[in-house]
């Protein structure tokens, strides 16, 4: 059984330089979250974490695969993950969200969790339109535009009468 406390790490006894942590994940880390997007799947998690006086940074390597229901067919389907995300976690004085990429954290937070990042990342990766592999050459077609137009034969420099009058006001 998977805990969200799986995916601590220790920040404050760990030196400044670079280190390296290895994850799993499969359909119970799905089951961590209320109401998931995907609730069968599996993977590996690399992540490498740089650790300076200043900031952290946190970079993911994602390789695994998540079970989709296609859209059109509602048939389940394999859909492959290979994703690379970076995070930078700045100190300062509380948790707040700079942008996407940068996070401040407090100075004294003792460790990290990334169960959340990792579900994010994933959740971003999965595509809108979700279609069974055995649609995909039709995907193209349903992209197509038609524009017609009933008018190719009129002039398009006549002027309406009505409109005409108004010339006469200048």
């Amino acid at each position: 059984m998977v805990r969200r406390s799986d995916y601590n790490i220790d920040i404050f006894k760990l030196p400044n330089g670079s280190h390296q942590y290895e994850f799993d994940f499969d359909d119970t880390f799905f089951g961590l979250f209320e109401g998931p997007l995907v609730e069968k799947g599996s993977g590996k998690i690399d992540l490498s974490l740089t650790k300076t006086s200043s900031f952290i940074e946190l970079s993911f390597d994602i390789v695994g695969k998540v079970e989709l229901v296609c859209d059109r067919s509602l048939d389940p389907f394999w859909f492959p993950l290979e994703l690379s995300e970076k995070l930078m976690l700045k100190y300062g004085d509380k948790w707040e969200e700079i942008s996407d990429e940068v996070i401040m954290m407090p100075r004294d937070e003792q460790t990290i969790n990334v169960v959340q990042y990792v579900y994010e990342f994933i959740g971003v990766a999965i595509p809108m339109r979700k279609l069974h592999p055995r649609f995909k050459d039709d995907e193209n077609e349903d992209d197509d535009l038609f524009y017609s137009s009933d008018n190719d034969d009129t002039n398009d420099d006549s002027i309406d009468p009505r409109w005409g009058k108004l010339k006469d006001l200048k």
